[in-house]
């Protein structure tokens, strides 16, 4: 270590890490306004914490893959932090998230904008609602960043058309609801099609497979051809970090998939 400079600590890591997470890969730098308010937050320069999202970045699997090694020098500890998130996607999101409403002297519900119009008086379902609401609003936040603002099939960007679409179902797997390799980023209509099991994507190339629901005469027309057959065996715009589970996509097409 430098001269002057100081150990991170675990909190500090906690909150680096939350911010990997929201961030595209490409705006993982010291100019970028979010990377600037971690910053001032825990009293670091913006460059130490871009260095430091380097570092986690070492970690991701899909970046190694695709022959990206991050930042060097990753330390001990960054492992441990990248390794429980890892292992357990929900609760250390949450609690990560709570910590950053902490040093922000606010709630995760006023950082994730929840709407508390409408809310039941009861206490028990009330707070339900809250979490599901807080969690739904993560998983987007998360998912957007990770496949860059875009439908992974069509390349759409217009956010308010932009849906963070589970692999396999919310109600389904209770413990990957905020798993971003869980995610997909589609627009509202594929993000429809796929929850009905019209499309689906191959686990082993990332390609795009049509039901043959799609492809009856009696339902054909020119916006079924350019909406979806067009987009048959093409593969998916591939996120930079986060790639989608193949074990997730393969429970898809296997049980949700309408051959």
């Amino acid at each position: 270590m430098k001269q002057g400079q100081k150990l991170w600590t675990r909190e500090e890591l906690i909150l680096a890490i939350n911010l990997y997470c929201k961030l595209p890969f490409g705006k993982m730098h010291k100019s970028n306004p979010l990377v600037n308010e971690l910053a001032e937050l825990i009293v670091r320069t913006p460059s130490s914490i871009a260095f430091k999202l380097g570092n986690f970045a070492s970690f991701d699997p899909t970046l190694k893959a695709r022959g990206i090694k991050g930042a060097s020098n990753a330390s001990k500890l960054d492992k441990e932090i990248w390794d429980e998130f890892y292992d357990n996607w929900d609760e250390s999101l949450l609690k990560s998230e709570k910590l950053f409403a902490q040093k922000k002297n606010t709630t995760i519900e006023k950082i994730n904008k929840i709407d508390f119009e409408n809310l039941p008086i009861d206490g028990k379902e009330k707070e339900r609602i809250i979490k599901a609401r807080v969690n739904q609003s993560l998983f987007r936040n998360i998912v957007l960043a990770t496949y860059n603002h875009q439908c992974c099939i069509t390349g759409i960007k217009q956010e308010n058309l932009l849906i963070a679409s589970h692999i396999i179902p919310w109600s389904i797997d209770s413990k990957n609801r905020l798993n971003p390799m869980n995610g997909l980023c589609l627009n509202a209509l594929h993000d429809k099609a796929f929850d009905s099991g019209l499309i689906s994507i191959n686990p082993e190339n990332y390609q795009i497979t049509i039901s043959s629901k799609l492809k009856q005469k009696k339902i054909f027309s020119d916006a079924i051809e350019s909406i979806f057959l067009a987009f048959e065996n093409k593969q998916i715009h591939l996120p930079d970090k986060f790639l989608p589970a193949q074990e997730y996509l393969d429970y898809h097409i296997k049980n949700v998939f309408v051959k």
